[in-house]
């Protein structure tokens, strides 16, 4: 198996946070649809695989690199989103309370700028369209800077995306949060007029568990637990600064982005103050990222430059 240092980096927190996800899972004796995550464990494994053999044969290193990137996406996303549930039910307070505060103060109401959006109802659907375009942007993302040739930044966007959602869920386990959807209610002309990718019943569903904890995993129907800080707008952040330098995919992506931070707050349910915890998180873990890729980097080419007498001796 030919990985770089990034690479290794992110599979073995796979590798490990798969071995906590077992051992809760049997501790807590939680049923779990096997078929279901099989299936895309089995779909992340082969992309990875995949790309494995385009490294090896030498046929096309881009595509190797787009191809292992995106098979790691895959399976990362799919351990966490398992070890999130596995602090259910939660152990500490919410602190949804502190963040009403905040958005007191900042003139914010969640239910204004929903209803605001269902008097526009072309506004609420487009909404709820840029919403939904997340993950697919970070998967576009991993495939142009593979197929582009700049596997250094796609390495930094894929640490940033490991640590930040690892970072994330850690935080939300302490200091957990429900989102302003899930004290709200909204007029049922709201729901009859523009599609709602988080409401009140959502919100509602995220305290049971919450309070009563999960007793089946599916891949079905898993939620986002995390409110604060928004990871929504964590990947929004990562697509708008690892987006190719080319004129016309930044003319797309930029503007997306940008309507994707009121997109997160009408769709997602969320406290405004949210917005601002993702933003500054991305750029701690970023700037932290690019530090951390440094130093493996280095680390590598010291073992390189430390196997190659060896290799020297062997052959002679």
């Amino acid at each position: 198996m030919r990985l770089f240092a990034a690479e290794r980096f992110v599979l073995g927190f796979i590798a490990i946070l798969f071995a906590i996800d077992a051992a809760l899972i049997t501790a807590k004796g939680i049923r779990v649809d096997y078929a279901g995550y099989s299936l895309c464990a089995l779909a992340g494994a082969g992309v990875f695989i995949l790309g494995q053999f385009y490294r090896k044969s030498g046929r096309d290193l881009r595509i190797a690199a787009a191809l292992i990137s995106g098979g790691l996406f895959i399976l990362f996303t799919l351990v966490a989103s398992v070890f999130n549930y596995m602090f259910l039910p939660v152990a500490f307070p919410a602190i949804d309370d502190v963040l009403f505060r905040v958005d007191a103060a900042l003139g914010y109401s969640w239910p204004d700028i929903v209803i605001w959006a269902a008097t526009y109802p072309w506004i609420g659907k487009m909404l709820f369209l840029v919403y939904a375009t997340s993950l697919p942007q970070l998967l576009l993302i991993i495939i142009m800077l593979g197929f582009t040739g700049k596997e250094r930044m796609l390495h930094h966007f894929l640490v940033t995306g490991v640590i930040g959602a690892l970072v994330s869920i850690i935080f939300w386990i302490f200091f957990p949060t429900y989102g302003a959807k899930a004290y709200h209610e909204l007029p049922q002309w709201v729901s009859q007029t523009i599609p709602l990718a988080v409401d009140p019943a959502y919100g509602r569903e995220l305290m049971r568990l919450g309070q009563e904890g999960v007793t089946y995993l599916t891949p079905k129907n898993v939620l986002g637990l995390i409110g604060f800080p928004s990871f929504h707008i964590f990947m929004a952040a990562m697509s708008a600064w690892f987006v190719p330098r080319h004129w016309l995919v930044m003319a797309i992506i930029l503007p997306l982005n940008f309507v994707m931070l009121l997109a997160v707050l009408v769709q997602g349910g969320h406290h405004l103050s949210d917005v601002f915890g993702g933003l500054i998180a991305f750029a701690i873990v970023c700037a932290a990222s690019a530090r951390l890729l440094k130093w493996l980097s280095a680390k590598e080419r010291d073992g390189e430059a430390a196997a190659s007498p060896a290799q020297i001796v062997a052959a002679e």
